[in-house]
């Protein structure tokens, strides 16, 4: 065994406060890691963020946080599919945090506070048309105007919001609440110009002044199929029946209406037809409820509410009644017929096979390519093969909900603003993700489940068109955001600070975080083995980080100095 003094004669020995150590090889990096709630989010929200701010008790700027990446948190909370909520970490304890009921519960707080957004501090004289009012467009509307440029939309109907005014029935979006979030947008300084369909896009373009231009348009043409009918008034198009309602209309649709299709839209057919007085409401869809596209909540609602869904059956015929033949999946899933028939009686029919955009506009232009009805575009820049023409949303192929759309908004918005300013558009670099296996959950201990919204009783709801889903009161959104494990992202529970052995941690103050002392670290990693969120990472001495965590430790070292 080795005696002291011959330790002491080694050449790789440091001394850190009078005491002999061993010269370091590794070094602890502060970073902040991407949270799988974050990576989830189709919006691209600081979500980890703006739940660690409400657990602070700073609910407006959570809102500011969270509105940074999304003027539409009223909105989302209700009407989002949560895939945050699916990646959610939290729900390998227990159950995942509840994101969207905690972001409804601040964009609610917004609108009854009025909250505002600051106006831009300066303009950068550029000119952006956008085409389309629905999330998509009214998304980059709003990153564009924050960034300096001056925004119109131009949109073919009399009112703006798109399919979230068109297409979702107001049990799910009351209209008051969309028109506080787009009023907003006005506030800010976009120009909404409705009952202005685009006919020539080269025209609109150079007679505005216009310097680049977002597509927007959202998928408002129902898709035909070819089914034989010998009573054509029966057969209704779901998006023309959903549109009608929205308007306030109230069309006879008799006491048994059929619904044709598995998707979202057909589900917001079948209750609505519910509530406008049918008595048998049926959904037909020719594959399994696991084919289903529908959100499984959807049609979970849909059969709460008396809809029956036929699964694996198809219409073949449109008469008296309705001729429709049982399916079967092949070996490799697809549907096929199987020659046994059924008829079942219909007043109406409503035809929800998919919606296409209406990019006819568009063909004009040299240079653009389109698959069929959506147009081409680079899925990281969101740019087609013409520069200065971007789109999003349902005019490009991608998921066609809310969420999807409002994130292309601020994906189109903020590389537009880049082809504005340099040119070109550069890819931001991603963090690495801190999956559940990263954390050190010595700091947490199992909560309760998660809070639920209150929901009106499913035959009282169906006498109107009544929003039927609360929010959460102000204790309960509290509580869901202190679930939040803030995975990957530093929220200053001071235990690399008591664990380190040489006093190499030291604390900025309330928000500012820590920094290392590397004076005084010897690379031992018990800071690192011990941070629950895995806000720390340990790196070879003397080798440059990768680009990845480059920015993390980047990402850290800003909140560090501006606070979190």
């Amino acid at each position: 065994m080795q005696s002291r003094k011959d330790v002491t004669k080694l050449p790789d020995l440091g001394t850190t406060r009078g005491r002999v150590t061993p010269q370091r090889t590794r070094r602890p990096v502060y970073v902040d890691l991407l949270p799988p709630c974050n990576a989830g989010c189709p919006a691209g929200e600081n979500i980890q963020n703006w739940l660690y701010l409400i657990k602070r008790g700073r609910a407006q700027d959570a809102w500011r946080q969270l509105t940074d990446d999304n003027p539409f948190p009223a909105i989302h909370g209700r009407v989002c599919y949560h895939p945050c909520e699916v990646a959610c970490n939290r729900a390998e304890l227990d159950q995942s945090v509840s994101i969207h009921a905690v972001e409804r519960y601040l964009g609610d707080l917004a609108i009854e506070n009025g909250w505002t957004y600051d106006k831009p501090s300066h303009h950068t004289g550029k000119k952006v048309l956008v085409i389309g009012a629905g999330p998509s467009g009214l998304s980059a509307a709003y990153h564009l105007a924050r960034l300096g440029h001056e925004v119109e939309i131009r949109d073919g109907s009399d009112r703006p919001g798109g399919m979230m005014r068109w297409g979702i029935p107001e049990y799910r979006l009351p209209r008051d609440v969309l028109d506080a979030e787009i009023d907003r947008l006005v506030d800010l300084g976009v120009t909404i110009t409705c009952n202005h369909p685009v006919h020539d896009l080269a025209a609109e373009v150079a007679e505005g002044g216009f310097d680049a231009c977002f597509i927007a348009i959202g998928a408002h043409l129902s898709k035909k199929v070819d089914i034989p009918a010998q009573d054509t008034s029966k057969l209704v198009d779901a998006v023309g029946f959903l549109r009608d309602v929205a308007g306030g209309g109230r069309p006879l649709i008799g006491r048994k209406v059929a619904v044709y299709g598995g998707g979202n839209t057909a589900m917001d057919a079948a209750r609505t037809a519910v509530r406008l007085g049918a008595d048998e409401t049926t959904i037909i869809y020719r594959r399994t409820r696991e084919q289903m596209p529908a959100h499984q909540d959807e049609a979970e609602a849909a059969e709460q509410e008396g809809v029956k869904i036929n699964w694996l059956q198809t219409i073949t015929e449109v008469g008296d009644d309705l001729t429709v033949e049982i399916m079967e999946l092949d070996e490799d899933g697809r549907p096929r017929g199987t020659g046994r028939f059924e008829r079942l009686d219909a007043d109406t029919v409503i035809m929800a096979v998919g919606q296409k955009p209406d990019t006819g506009f568009l063909h004009n232009i040299h240079g653009l390519r389109f698959d069929d009805d959506t147009l081409q575009v680079d899925p990281r820049t969101l740019m087609s093969d013409v520069p200065g023409i971007f789109a999003g949303g349902d005019a490009v192929p991608s998921e066609r909900t809310v969420t999807v759309g409002t994130g292309h908004g601020k994906k189109a918005a903020h590389n537009i603003h880049m082809y504005l300013s340099a040119g070109q558009v550069v890819e931001p670099t991603k963090h690495p993700m801190a999956g559940f296996d990263k954390l050190n959950l010595w700091y947490f201990r199992d909560s309760d489940s998660q809070r639920t919204q209150p929901e009106m009783d499913p035959e009282t709801r169906l006498s109107a068109f009544e929003e039927i889903v609360g929010g959460l009161s102000p204790d309960q959104a509290l509580f869901e955001a202190q679930r939040c494990l803030s995975c990957g992202n530093c929220f200053e529970c001071d235990g690399c600070l008591g664990a380190c052995p040489e006093d190499a941690v030291i604390k900025l103050g309330k928000g500012h975080r820590y920094r290392f002392d590397y004076d005084k670290c010897t690379g031992c990693a018990t800071c690192f083995e011990q941070c629950p969120v895995h806000a720390i990472e340990m790196v070879p001495e003397g080798v440059a980080l990768p680009p990845d965590l480059t920015s993390a430790a980047q990402s850290h070292e800003a909140s560090t100095r501006n606070g979190i």
